[in-house]
């Protein structure tokens, strides 16, 4: 079975192939286009500048896919084709709706089913895409972290999802931009600052770990980040040299992934988890990476660890195929596919 991926809910077009068969998932293509040179001078993403990026890669990135797949674009020439899938959230209704439509119209055009996927599911099912499915048991534990979002989902089985905790105010990976922000360092700030902590003291500053001690398994990040931002203003312009920036950096990370990581063992513990996963593009941290396997390793018996690899972790279709394959029915009329860009729990079926 081979399913047709297309992912563009922020700021990446995104199309991939990827057939799946006994032993696992094979990814034929996965065709990223970034936009993130033109994002950065305004800090952020701009939707509708998003939008019409995604409306001039969408079918550049669909033929480049196609073409590492070795399938021509022909529709009597797409017969190896099964399933078309697409996000239809939560992310940017602008961005959304391009590659929605282009799903639409595909599949209108070769005759294929269509498939609704969401966003975060996409993110979970990374996991699935280098590890096979005998080595991914329920209960499992998904940490999902990225720039919009910081939740802690329960699966008990496929396509069942209980949400056990998220931020009460910015995802984390939000505020990584935000720091990189009050530090000079441009967007987007999750690569970036985790560039300067590896040169940097991450005990140099005594920075607050927000409700770490609370039993409830809810994040708060927005307190971290006004603390970075008083310390920077007690500094003298001068006196903000680039170890400082190193230092810096490396407290604040330090303090992010001290939280993410207790949240995480305080809900394994409490429901007796056989997997964790760590999702989202902020999985791409290398510290955190590292951490939470030390962590687990020590702390959790008999508890695997999953994490995709760190090009799985941030925005890509591969991973929106891969829920396809889990899913029970595709959408038949394509008239009935309509996005959803809230992020609420409904979505979890």
């Amino acid at each position: 079975m081979i399913i047709l991926g297309i992912e563009t809910s922020c700021d990446d077009t995104s199309v991939a192939l990827v057939q799946k068969n006994t032993k696992g998932f094979k990814i034929l293509s996965n065709i990223v286009s970034s936009q993130i040179k033109i994002h950065a001078p305004y800090g952020g993403i701009v939707p509708n500048l998003a939008a019409r990026e995604h409306l001039k890669n969408i079918e550049p990135c669909l033929k480049q896919a196609l073409k590492e797949a070795c399938l021509a674009s022909r529709r009597t020439e797409n017969s190896k084709i099964d399933l078309i899938a697409v996000t239809v959230g939560p992310g940017l209704i602008p961005s959304l709706l391009v590659g929605v439509n282009f799903a639409k119209a595909l599949a209108y055009n070769w005759q294929k089913p269509i498939m609704n996927i969401n966003h975060i599911e996409g993110h979970i099912y990374a996991n699935w895409l280098n590890n096979s499915n005998s080595t991914l048991k329920f209960p499992i534990l998904a940490l999902v972290v990225s720039g919009g979002h910081t939740q802690l989902i329960l699966m008990k089985k496929h396509g069942q999802y209980k949400l056990l905790g998220e931020t009460r105010d910015d995802a984390v990976g939000e505020a990584f931009d935000k720091v990189a922000k009050l530090l000079g360092l441009g967007y987007p700030g999750g690569p970036i600052i985790s560039q300067k902590a590896e040169k940097g003291n991450p005990k140099k500053f005594n920075l607050p770990r927000p409700m770490i001690n609370r039993q409830n398994l809810y994040f708060s990040f927005s307190g971290l980040k006004t603390a970075v931002l008083y310390e920077v203003r007690k500094q003298d312009s001068k006196e903000i040299n680039n170890q400082y920036i190193n230092d810096m950096a490396a407290s604040f990370q330090q303090a992010a992934i001290d939280v993410l990581i207790n949240k995480t063992i305080k809900a394994a513990k409490k429901y007796n988890i056989k997997n964790i996963m760590l999702s989202g593009g902020v999985a791409a941290n290398k510290e955190l990476r590292n951490q939470m396997k030390q962590t687990i390793k020590k702390d959790l018996f008999n508890v695997n660890f999953q994490m995709p690899e760190i090009k799985l972790c941030t925005d890509n279709a591969a991973m929106i195929c891969a829920v396809a394959f889990f899913k029970k029915k595709p959408i038949s009329k394509q008239s009935c596919l309509h996005i959803n860009a809230d992020s609420n729990l409904k979505l979890f079926t």
